[in-house]
């Protein structure tokens, strides 16, 4: 049993990162059709993309009800940064909701957000996520959180599953040995002297620096489960705030570089469903909302930046366009937590130096009939 594990035969629902948003959750499984347990009139499964904590209001019901359904085999779930973040007892933005170190903080950031204070809810959170895989794979599909990079999976591939902090954990420690040996350390060091400033400050713009630029960069160079959940990375050319951080990498459109025949499906990346708005990452600049990208139009994004609603509700913004999506598969369909559903765009088809794009021969292998959806009535509180 490895990180890696194999992908449930049949037709799927890949849902994306959902950020602590509960009720969107509920939403979004109702709209695709399960009942209270998980079941499908269809005998679909379901398949989580990671990052279901951090920001929304309610981590530990989402966590609930991921549990509660890969427990009972109605689910697969994977990890993304941001359970890694919570099993390495690392506190990051958004984590406040488990973490006494990031509460005031968040809650000057974010509405209000339950939190697990039974020591034995707490415990059971971090066992079910240490349990998790980083990847799935099948014939005709693949699932990671962010990258699929060849050699990050063949290495996550020799790892046990139920290892995935001590693995990660040994990687970073290879990481910080050579940042040691490279100055890196002591650089930031002295980057901290100069600029002794939060980089949480969004006010507050710091000068590029140089030396955490180069420590993101060496960690992705040593910990290939970095690259599977966070994505590969490459020098900014100057500081920018993403994730209420100052950043000094940015992320890598590594679908550009991906020239296998498997379609791939990841979240992490935040996308929107309006052409040309301004997220995030800034990836999708010129894909349009609904299409699949990469060399080979066989690379999907299914995160629709849920996990930006819990802010906009803190500043009084709209939260109009950040959705919760799942991807049907092999339909190709999108179903958004409002109901909407959208077909995607350009799947396998080829762009061409002259003439019109030519259709690669579709990998939908005998799951090719489009499922009934069942609208029928789900509890807004599931078993957890």
């Amino acid at each position: 049993m490895s990180l890696i594990q194999p992908l449930p035969p049949g037709p799927l629902d890949i849902v994306g990162d959902i950020h602590g948003e509960q009720e969107a959750l509920l939403q979004l499984l109702r709209h695709l059709g399960y009942d209270i347990r998980g079941n499908h009139p269809q005998g679909r499964t379901l398949v989580f993309l990671g990052d279901f904590v951090d920001r929304g209001p309610d981590s530990p019901g989402v966590v609930g009800i991921v549990h509660q359904l890969v427990r009972t085999g109605k689910a697969v779930a994977i990890a993304g940064n941001h359970e890694i973040n919570l099993l390495r007892n690392d506190p990051k933005d958004g984590s406040g909701w488990f973490f006494d170190a990031r509460l005031q903080s968040d809650l000057r950031k974010y509405p209000g957000f339950a939190r697990p204070h039974d020591p034995a809810e707490r415990s059971a959170i971090v066992h079910f996520l240490r349990d998790l895989p980083v990847a799935l794979e099948r014939e005709d599909l693949r699932i990671v959180h962010a990258a699929w990079s060849v050699g990050a999976v063949e290495q996550a591939r020799r790892k046990p599953l139920g290892g995935l902090r001590a693995a990660y954990d040994a990687w970073e420690a290879q990481a910080a040995e050579a940042a040691q040996a490279q100055r890196i350390t002591e650089r930031m060091a002295q980057e901290r002297q100069h600029w002794p400033h939060n980089l949480e400050d969004g006010e507050r713009r710091p000068p590029f620096l140089q030396a955490h630029c180069d420590n993101e960069l060496n960690k992705s160079g040593f910990n290939p489960l970095k690259v599977l959940t966070c994505g590969l990375e490459d020098p900014a050319t100057a500081p920018f705030f993403a994730g209420n951080k100052w950043r000094f990498v940015q992320r890598q459109a590594w679908w550009e570089h991906y020239t296998e025949a498997t379609p791939v499906i990841v979240g992490h990346y935040w996308r929107s469903i309006e052409p040309h708005h301004a997220t995030q990452e800034g990836l999708f600049a010129d894909i349009a909302p609904f299409a699949w990208h990469g060399q080979r139009r066989n690379v999907f994004c299914v995160d629709y930046s849920v996990g930006a609603r819990a802010q906009a509700r803190k500043n009084g913004g709209t939260t109009q366009c950040f959705k919760l999506a799942a991807l049907r598969w092999p339909e190709r369909v999108l179903m958004f937590d409002d109901g909407r559903q959208q077909a995607t765009q350009n799947f396998m088809q080829m762009p061409m130096a002259t003439g019109p794009a030519q259709s690669v021969q579709a990998l939908d292998k005998g799951l090719s009939k489009r499922s009934t959806l069942n609208l029928g009535f789900l509890p807004q509180i599931m078993a957890s």
